[in-house]
Parts: structure tokens; sequence; C-alpha cells
């Protein structure tokens, strides 16, 4: 008998594509500030906090400014970013995940989301995935971001079950630690490069049954 109870995923880059629209809000920030943030660039920011991700930004830039100012920026970025993605509709879901949310019910495995994102709950209606999740804990929920387990363990919580019984969907590799360090399972979603200290790694939710899942742990 499997030992997962429940799943957690995470949203950008797992449920839905919103990693390009914080690509382009930063991207549009840095040709501000004067300085091109690219692609790789961007891989450092995936599963980080907003303000983390401007501080690694800036660093990139070289450019060193008071905290007032880094919020400012920060809510210039985020303005951008919600100007993106108030134009999201269900197309934007990614291939698998409404069949792969409905075996685990079968299954009667418990859903969780757990995201850094502040604009989760904007992003689900747009998309009309908020009634997916048992759970759903976002940026506005937790104090630390992560790589800190915080969101996991709140979420398995609420749950009502134990970390061990949990698997972590995650695309970015900040995220993939804090659910080791939770104590949880991982399926890394994207590269086997990046993830590589996941338990598993896959393309997308396409690429694996619940039933798969299940007998993996």
């Amino acid at each position: 008998m499997s030992k997962v109870k429940g799943c957690i995923f995470d949203l950008d880059g797992v449920i839905v594509d919103t990693a390009k629209y914080h690509y382009l809000a930063w991207k549009r920030l840095a040709g501000e500030l004067g300085f091109y943030f690219s692609k790789e660039d961007n891989e450092r920011l995936k599963g980080v906090s907003r303000m983390r991700s401007l501080d690694i930004l800036l660093e990139i830039g070289d450019i060193q400014i008071d905290y007032k100012s880094k919020l400012k920026l920060a809510e210039k970025k985020n303005n951008w970013y919600r100007e993106y993605i108030l134009e999201m509709d269900s197309s934007e879901i990614l291939d698998g995940v409404i069949d792969f949310i409905s075996q685990l019910r079968e299954n009667n495995v418990k859903i969780a989301l757990g995201s850094a994102s502040k604009n989760t709950e904007t992003i689900l209606e747009k998309v009309g995935m908020t009634n997916c999740f048992e759970v759903i804990i976002d940026g506005n929920k937790v104090v630390k971001a992560k790589p800190d387990p915080e969101v996991f363990l709140k979420a398995a919580s609420l749950l009502n079950l134990r970390p061990q019984n949990c698997v972590v969907f995650e695309d970015a590799l900040a995220g993939i630690k804090a659910a080791k360090m939770a104590g949880m399972y991982t399926v890394g979603v994207g590269s086997k490069d990046i993830l590589k200290d996941a338990d598993i790694v896959i393309p997308g939710l396409h690429a694996i049954l619940a039933n798969e899942l299940l007998s993996l742990f």
C-alpha cells in the first residue's frame, strides 16, 4: 500500500505557465535599470520570493539601492506581472494537470497547492481551478520563502497529514530543497539537469499517472 496520502503542487511551471510572465516583468524592469536579464538569469529566481528575486536581479545588474527604492521596484514589477496574468484563461493550464488531479481524487489522495506567489488566488480564479485544491497556501500565508519548508509543512498540517505521507511537485530547485527539508517525497517537473535532487523528474504532469506515482512511493 502506498505511503502517499497527499500531493502538494507548486503553481508556476507545474499547474500553469506563469513563469513566462514573471520573466517578462523582471526583464522589463532590468531594461529600465539599464541591463539585460537573460532566461538563464531567470532560473535563479524560480520558486524564490519577490524581494529575494529583486535582490538577485540587482546583484546581476550590479546595482545597490536602499530598501524604500527596492519596495517601489518590486511593486512596479508586480503591477506589470498582474497586467499579464489578468489576461489568463483556462487554456494556460498545463497539459495533463486536470486529468492527473482527477486520478488522484479517485485514489482518495488529498490535494493542496503550495506556492510562493502572492497572486495565487487571482491566477486560480482566472484559469477556473480555485475548487481543485482542498488547501491553498501562498505567499500571503507564510513568513519564510522557499527553500524554507514552511509553505509545505503548513499545507500538510491543514490536510491533516504527516510530511512523510506527502509528495511535492516542483519545477524549481528552491522548491525541491524546501520539500526535502520538510521530509516529503519530491517530483521534479522539468529538466533532469536542473532538478537532479528530486526523487524523480518528469517533463510535466501529462507524463505520469496517479497509479504510477502511488506505486513509486
